[in-house]
């Protein structure tokens, strides 16, 4: 036990830099995505191929009991794959013990607990621990090292209710991570070094499903990584022979991190596979090796069983199978996470073995401070490799700084580029994050996803519309399927004059086989805003609004957009529930309660309009809008004073508005006070020259007021920007009429088609 509570208490420690950090990269297609946390989404996790990255059920169904748990805290997700490797490094041990020719089921000694102590603070497993997407490492490790705990129980006593038990943990682990695929042919290396030797019957026979199982996994988990991921195209194209010697060279590259891990990074640089002399030392170098391991074996087995797990662990990440990352770097730290398992117990025990021959050689008086020295020794390494891991764990508590930290040692790497511009787009920084996109896009010119990014980011910054609208159109050149750039073009587009029509399109494009993703409803809510803008259109605009909905039944600014156009529509009843539901989302937002109030007004109901533009106005006394709305609400019910505050004050918010000056005008000359009213009116048409209905207005007041002349010269302005003004013929005829001017006033009634 007191061993347990080390491996566990080291490993927290060794990892707290990392646990309060925030999500990386791909962490968000693991944490459990929203239209995913109901029981109908852990259903479709398990039976809906492609509701997740990779088809790997188990881990998912991981993510969903965590996001019960703790949500989105990112506390929760660290502190639970800390938990896993500690768990996996303690079942290694057991895993070691129970391996051992003559084990006589004695709990793990000292050598295997060192073997676990080493694994657990390695920094190569830094990525597999400190990365929340790769708890598919750890637990699916759990359960390959509880299953191969099962099966060598099985193989003791012939039980096959531990064979059931080992062969559905192994499934667990298969559909936690399919690289376990291994795990029959570590269980082979394992019994052989049990016994020394196989027999076809007791050892192979029983295994051969598992095999079956593993292949039919992995071969799956191939054919998603290119039909669903990505992993084909022109960056795979590699012959057998280029395959064959980037396999040696990712074998050597691994055992020289395990061995001395020295500057690791989250992406390593990309390596340019030539199939000449440089490149076959490798191959040449492992084949030398297993030939020497090999011959000998009778000595010691150990080191060549070592290295064909090593090797045979590797196996899916050698370059044989495609998989997508290949496209950033053909090796990675969390590749080699299960597969330094038998390195690592290869090195404890062969620490050990030294030790014990060199203290054999001493006197017994000096075997005891030998031991000692050697104990020192061990805890020397161990708290080297805690030190490695702590501060290896610092770099993956925050995405900037691990974006940071890969490009300072691996500065061609246009995938840190990308996504550190994108991080610091998120945070405001956007001269920082423009640099960091041009240079992704200047290292990898066919990367769309950098153009896409360059051009959300550039569209943030005033001025740059065309540089942005550049860029969205060069990521469709090379992805002409590229939804996210269809909406990020559509949204710029729908700012620029003249490009609606081509904004529409966009959104449009984006939305063709996404019409039912959460992730779009954004998108479905952007076209319906445009959409509202243009003559005819409402009704669709009003559909949109309604598949965002569908999708973000709690989105409260979609409720009120599509309450705002229902009313437009003459549809207030409706837009009045809209307005209800948005304001349960968020009762305290003061348009919400202002628009609310306009389609109360609308359907006759004046008093409870009145309340809900108060409620507006101590939400926030500054909104113009609702203390005009409130005016002409309290003009509706006979309140001409409470009406002529209310526009006082949206003027004294807003003093350049000519819409508000031409109301309280209104008000006023319905109250008789005509001089009043022209002073607004005068004050409207500085504002708004060419507005033949603002002209009318003044001419009118002024025709009251007695003034006729100006009134006159006011209202012929209005006719000659609008000849056939109607109203304004007439009221010129009206004050021509008073002037005594009968016939010319005759002349307007006549234009006018109204009788005085």
């Amino acid at each position: 036990m007191a061993w347990i509570l080390a491996i566990f208490g080291a490993t927290l420690a060794a990892y707290l830099p990392s646990i309060h950090g925030g999500v990386l990269w791909d962490d968000a297609a693991h944490i459990t995505a929203r239209p995913l946390q109901s029981w109908g989404g852990l259903w479709r996790i398990w039976f809906r191929l492609g509701t997740t990255q990779q088809y790997y059920p188990m881990l998912h169904s991981a993510f969903w009991v965590e996001h019960r748990l703790w949500g989105d805290s990112v506390l929760g997700y660290h502190l639970a794959n800390i938990g896993l490797h500690a768990t996996a490094a303690c079942l290694f041990a057991a895993v070691l013990a129970r391996i051992q020719p003559h084990w006589d089921g004695r709990a793990p000694g000292a050598v295997e607990w060192l073997a676990a102590a080493v694994f657990a603070l390695h920094p190569v497993c830094v990525e597999s621990v400190a990365w929340i997407s790769e708890q598919k490492n750890t637990l699916s490790l759990v359960f390959y090292l509880l299953s191969a705990v099962a099966y060598l129980r099985f193989d003791r006593g012939r039980r096959w209710a531990w064979y059931a038990l080992a062969l559905l943990l192994f499934a667990f682990a298969l559909l936690s991570k399919s690289v376990t695929a291994s795990l029959p042919g570590a269980l082979l290396l394992a019994l052989c070094w049990r016994r020394g030797r196989l027999a076809w019957l007791r050892d192979v026979v029983p295994l051969i499903p598992w095999f079956v199982i593993g292949a039919c996994s992995g071969l799956f988990t191939a054919w998603v990584e290119r039909n669903f991921i990505g992993a084909r195209g022109e960056a795979f194209d590699l012959s057998l022979l280029e395959r064959c010697l980037l396999a040696g060279r990712i074998v050597w590259f691994y055992l020289g991190k395990l061995v001395w891990p020295a500057d690791l990074m989250f992406i390593y640089p990309h390596w340019r596979v030539v199939a000449d002399w440089s490149w076959g030392w490798g191959c040449l170098a492992l084949l030398a090796l297993l030939a020497i391991l090999w011959g000998i074996r009778r000595w010691n087995m150990a080191p060549l069983l070592a290295l064909l797990f090593f090797v045979g662990s590797l196996f899916p990440a050698l370059g044989f199978v495609n998989v997508y990352p290949f496209i950033f770097s053909y090796v990675a730290d969390h590749w080699q996470y299960a597969a330094s398992l038998g390195i690592v117990a290869l090195g404890a025990e062969g620490a050990a073995a030294a030790a014990r021959a060199a203290a054999g050689r001493l006197d017994p008086s000096a075997r005891s401070a030998a031991r000692g020295m050697f104990a020192g020794a061990a805890a020397a390494v161990i708290a080297a490799l805690f030190i490695l891991t702590w501060r290896q764990s610092g770099h993956y508590r925050d995405a900037g700084v691990l974006y940071a930290d890969t490009l300072a040692r691996n500065p061609q790497c246009w995938m840190a580029d990308n996504n550190l511009g994108v991080y610091l787009m998120d945070r405001g920084s956007l001269d920082g994050a423009v640099s960091h996109l041009e240079e992704a896009v200047r290292l990898k010119p066919d990367y769309s996803d950098a153009h896409n990014n360059l051009g959300n980011a550039l569209s943030k910054i005033p001025g740059r519309s065309a540089e942005a609208i550049s860029e969205f159109e060069a990521a469709l050149r090379l992805e002409p399927g590229m939804a996210q750039a269809h909406a990020n073009l559509g949204s710029v587009l729908a700012r620029a004059p003249g490009r609606q029509a081509e904004a529409v399109d966009q959104l449009r494009a984006a939305l063709r086989g996404n019409e039912d993703n959460p992730d779009y409803a954004i998108v479905h809510a952007n076209l319906a805003a445009l959409l509202a803008k243009f003559q005819g259109h409402l009704p669709d605009a009003i559909a949109e609004y309604e598949a965002a909905l569908r999708l973000t039944p709690d989105a409260a600014e979609v409720r009120d957009n599509l309450g705002v156009s229902l009313a437009r529509s003459g549809r207030a009843e409706e837009a009045v529930a809209q307005f209800d539901r948005a304001l349960r989302l968020e009762p305290g937002n003061p348009a919400f309660h202002d628009n609310r109030g306009g389609a109360l007004s609308q359907v006759g109901r004046p008093q409870e309009a009145i309340a809900e533009y108060r409620a507006a106005l101590r939400l926030d006394p500054g909104l113009v809008q609702a203390h005009f709305n409130l005016a002409r609400a309290l003009r509706t019910v006979g309140d001409g004073a409470g009406a002529i505050a209310e526009y006082r004050e949206a003027l004294r918010l807003a003093p350049d508005s000519p819409e508000i000056r031409n109301s309280l005008g209104s008000l006023l000359l319905q109250q008789g006070r005509a001089s009043d009213a022209v002073g607004e009116y005068e004050e409207a048409v500085r504002l708004q020259p060419g507005s033949p209905a603002l002209l009318n207005n003044l001419g009118i007041a002024l025709t009251r007021a007695g003034r006729l002349d100006e009134a006159m010269d006011r209202l012929r302005s209005a006719l000659q920007l609008a000849p056939g003004y109607a109203e304004a013929h007439y009221n010129l005829g009206l004050a021509l009429h008073r002037a005594g001017r009968e016939d010319e006033a005759h002349a307007q009634f006549v234009a006018s088609g109204r009788s005085p």
